[in-house]
């Protein structure tokens, strides 16, 4: 039996008749350490090939340990041999998790589940960052938000819908948190009085989250930091909300020079984070009343503040994980707001028209799910989050 098991090659997969016995010492290299299987019988179901990518060993080392390590590019090119180590396989867990978590809380909110189209006629955004492709004898694009369709379910007395499908962004630069192919995390709902509504049910949403992730995955997150060392993620019981001018006056008293109305660069909503957390001793909050020119063609106006808008941001870890607002309910606003961002007005006739048959005041909000478990666990990049990663230069496997 030795002989043949000294020839069986790592990773191969076994069936094993053995009994279990207290082990003299504690076996370290294994999750059950107290124990060890007296081997009786042992088959190969399947073998693997001599040669792997890497070794699990290294692929599984801690960030901090000694030894070899494989870096994220070989680990994209081996990811089925990668997506096995025990941190990888809590990663996805905890993945799966939070779909599973933001579909049960929206639908015990009263919200319902829709699909809506991933080919379409026009951008969503306005058409920055959009894959054209040819659709039979015309142009279309994929969808980089599932907003205008959201919206139309909204006006088709659909009054709290939800969506978690593929998003996609023609993001040319190499970044460590984007992706040309993302999962949303999305929703949209009919407020009564005012826009905050949205606001509330996200900071609630949110805290929810975070509260099942630190219990029902415990073990999953001390998994990753065994492998991937990270400070605590720290929130409140109420998500903090502050004013997009609070958040200007925090730079400018650190130091940081900026107009009232200039948008963050990655650098300094990195700075905010710091300060908050520091201030506040939290690693999310909330960014309310953005300037308008810096939002999309169907976010409302602020009525009161001239030149900002009713739309938010959430932030975590000093970077962005949601953006949303109030969108524009009034056709004929609508069709103003889409000629100042000159959005050629005949590609989004249907979704136009769809708000001259009365619409209710709405809101909007958008998770990318990647990022989100990026930033709570502190990975440092989006594709460790991504099973199967698409970027400007990845397109396999």
């Amino acid at each position: 039996m030795l002989n043949f098991v000294t020839d069986i090659t790592f990773e191969s997969l076994v069936l094993v008749e053995a009994i279990v016995v207290k082990a003299k010492e504690l076996v370290k290299s294994c999750t059950i350490q107290s124990v060890e299987l007296k081997v009786k019988q042992i088959h190969v179901i399947s073998k693997a090939a001599e040669r792997l990518p890497f070794a699990m060993e290294d692929a599984s080392r801690g960030e901090e340990d000694e030894g070899i390590r494989v870096l994220i590019d070989p680990r994209l090119d081996g990811r089925i041999i990668d997506l096995r180590t025990q941190g990888n396989q809590a990663i996805f867990r905890m993945q799966s998790g939070v779909c599973q978590l933001f579909h049960d809380f929206l639908t015990e909110k009263g919200f319902i589940e829709i699909h809506t189209p991933k080919i379409v006629a026009a951008a969503s955004e306005g058409g920055r960052n959009a894959f054209k492709i040819k659709y039979f004898n015309r142009d279309a694009y994929l969808a980089q938000s599932p907003q205008l369709y959201k919206q139309m379910a909204i006006c088709s007395d659909f009054e709290r819908v939800f969506e978690i499908a593929p998003v996609f962004r023609e993001e040319m630069a190499f970044s460590r948190s984007r992706m040309t192919e993302f999962v949303g995390l999305d929703l949209e709902m009919a407020f009564e009085e005012h826009y905050h509504e949205v606001l509330d049910l996200f900071d609630k949403l949110f805290v929810f989250i975070f509260d099942v992730l630190k219990t029902r995955f415990a073990a999953e997150i001390e998994a990753v930091k065994k492998q991937f060392p990270f400070e605590d993620f720290l929130y409140l019981p109420k998500t903090l909300r502050l004013d997009f001018k609070e958040g200007i006056k925090m730079l400018r008293e650190a130091g940081a020079e900026i107009d009232d109305f200039d948008g963050m660069t990655i650098d300094l909503e990195k700075k905010l984070g710091r300060l908050v957390r520091e201030k506040y001793k939290t690693d999310i909050y909330m960014l309310d009343k953005f300037p308008l020119a810096l939002r999309s063609f169907h976010t409302m106006p602020d009525p009161h503040n001239p030149g900002y808008s009713n739309s938010f941001d959430f932030f975590i870890r000093g970077e962005e994980i949601l953006s949303g607002g109030q969108r524009v309910h009034d056709a004929t606003l609508l069709e103003s707001r889409a000629r100042e961002h000159k959005v050629d007005l005949e590609t989004i006739r249907p979704y136009i028209d769809a708000f001259k048959y009365g619409a209710p005041p709405h809101g909007v909000g958008g998770i990318g799910l990647e990022r989100l478990i990026m930033l709570y666990l502190n990975l440092g990049n989006v594709r460790r989050t991504s099973m199967f990663p698409r970027d400007a230069k990845r397109l396999s496997p």
